[in-house]
């Protein structure tokens, strides 16, 4: 019997040049980068992990950071050529890498599009040249803008821009600016998310004055209705794809599907129907530590208990705009859908979901209450 989910391979590249005051993800500064003994360790770690494919190929592949872009374009030839050899890649397989936009990083992309990435997902967070700086971005406003320009002139059809908005003092007219200069940029996706200040980081050592929550609802607004005039789909929370570019390795997250993850700090999750278990993984955090031969890339594993399934499930799904099968939902969780059927039935009363032709999705209401919706579902 063939799997039922779909796969997908999460690389972790954890160096990058500097590290922004926002950032608060696995990312460690550093002048030299071990690729070698890197690329050795991923390779490694892929093959203990190989017997979670259980006869899956690889449908996508997500390389990210940290700033993947500092490795050179023959390190992920090699990588990818690799991966094949142990887990097969999908014909049509969608790969993406996450990109700085510094000239140093835009001037390997068409080695990049050699090597067999197909997606390149661009860090932009801001084309004013006051707000960069306020955000720690080595790069400027026009080599964002050559960068895109270089990614499509190579042959990338499928470029993802993250930007930011609700930035330190950013006025609305601001916001708006940015957004229009990514829409001419004539992308594809776009990633268009409000800074949060997270935990360890600069920023919440230090917090910047941010905009009110007024001014937040007007850049929001007008934002929305931007993109909607440009044809933009908002598929999901933060997301938003011209029709057909949806990013899929994501939309796997979001809807369930399993995925591996190597490289220093990568979380993976795997499903087995045969033993009706779903388990989640992280591997060893430290780049030191991951290199270190005496010591095991896995350092934590845990079961999603049946309890838990309901929960997690919608907890990503519900982020989505279309409608969720409920076949899916079985699926996924190896439970039935009529399990859920009394939160299902009190988040309807409360008009934050709907139930029409086996399928369930949030309404205007839910979207905006996600975190209310969800607690429905935990027992």
């Amino acid at each position: 019997m063939n799997h039922p989910l779909p796969l997908s391979l999460y690389i972790h590249i954890p160096w990058c040049v500097r590290k922004c005051p926002y950032c608060d993800f696995n990312s460690h500064e550093s002048k030299e980068i071990p690729q070698a003994l890197y690329l050795a360790a991923l390779l490694a770690d892929l093959k203990l992990d190989q017997p979670l494919a259980q006869g899956r190929a690889l449908q996508t592949i997500f390389i990210g950071g940290g700033t993947p872009s500092l490795m050179p374009a023959d390190f992920y030839a090699e990588l990818l050529q690799r991966v094949n050899q142990v887990i097969p890649i999908a014909d049509n397989a969608e790969i993406t890498l996450e990109a700085n936009p510094g000239t140093f990083e835009y001037q390997k992309f068409r080695g990049f599009y050699q090597a067999g990435i197909n997606r390149l997902s661009i860090g932009v967070q801001s084309f004013n040249a006051d707000h960069l700086k306020v955000l720690g971005r080595i790069h400027s406003s026009d080599e964002a803008k050559n960068a895109i320009k270089a990614a499509q002139d190579v042959g990338f059809e499928k470029i993802n821009i993250d930007l930011m908005h609700g930035l330190p003092n950013q006025t609305t007219e601001q916001a708006m600016a940015d957004l229009n200069q990514a829409i001419e940029l004539q992308t594809s996706h776009l990633s268009w998310y409000q800074l949060t200040i997270e935990p360890n980081t600069v920023f919440y050592n230090k917090p910047p004055t941010l905009p009110q929550e007024d001014r937040l609802h007007s850049i929001e607004t007008n934002g929305f209705a931007m993109l909607d005039d440009q044809g933009f789909q908002h598929y999901e929370t933060s997301a938003y794809a011209k029709p057909g570019f949806q990013c899929l390795h994501n939309l796997n997250y979001w809807l369930f599907g399993d995925y591996i993850g190597i490289g220093a700090g990568a979380h993976g999750k795997i499903s087995t129907p045969a033993t009706d278990s779903i388990v989640r993984y992280q591997k060893t955090r430290l780049p030191q530590d991951y290199l270190d031969p005496d010591k095991a890339f896995t350092a934590k594993t845990s079961a999603v208990l049946h309890e838990d399934r309901a929960f997690e499930f919608f907890m990503n799904s519900l982020r989505l705009q279309q409608p969720i099968n409920q076949a899916l939902f079985s699926a996924r969780t190896f439970m039935a859908s009529d399990s859920v059927a009394k939160p299902i039935q009190k988040a309807i009363a409360a008009d934050l979901l709907l139930e029409q032709n086996q399928h369930w999705q949030t309404t205007e209401l839910g979207q905006r209450f996600l975190n209310t919706l969800l607690n429905y579902f935990i027992e």
